[in-house]
């Protein structure tokens, strides 16, 4: 297969960067798959797994939250909101924060410290249904 470039952004570092066979994003309109030579597109992106395949075969996957892909001559590029690598996620730390987020939104005093609290959790969750 032929490769293309691909870059994966986010607010606090460069997760990836290099020449790819293929990339599936989770776009707003559901799941895509960018090949070299792929029609120029822009679009939103919702919570979900990156899977990124590399010509060497080897498969790195990435935790979105949000942001935008952008598809062009020059390649594929992900602006990300939030992004991690799945190898630095701990499913039992997440399912631990879940659990005190869900605690933060009974103990909230006030409407606004409980839509903090019931925010954080909503992005827990969609971080939580990615990974599983």
């Amino acid at each position: 297969m032929a490769a293309f470039h691909f870059e994966l952004v986010s607010p606090e570092k460069l997760l990836f960067s290099g020449d790819v066979e293929s990339v599936v994003a989770p776009g707003a309109e559901g799941q895509f798959t960018v090949l070299k030579d792929h029609a120029p597109v822009m679009t939103t992106l919702k919570a979900g797994v990156v899977t990124v395949a590399g010509g060497d075969g080897k498969v790195e996957k990435l935790f979105v939250r949000g942001g935008f892909a952008d598809v062009n001559a020059g390649g594929f590029t992900i602006l990300a909101e939030l992004a991690l690598s799945l190898a630095e996620i701990d499913a039992a730390k997440l399912d631990a924060d879940i659990k005190d987020a869900r605690e933060d939104v009974n103990d909230a005093k006030t409407d606004e410290a409980r839509r903090a609290a019931s925010d954080k959790l909503a992005q827990l969750e969609e971080m939580r249904a990615a990974v599983a």
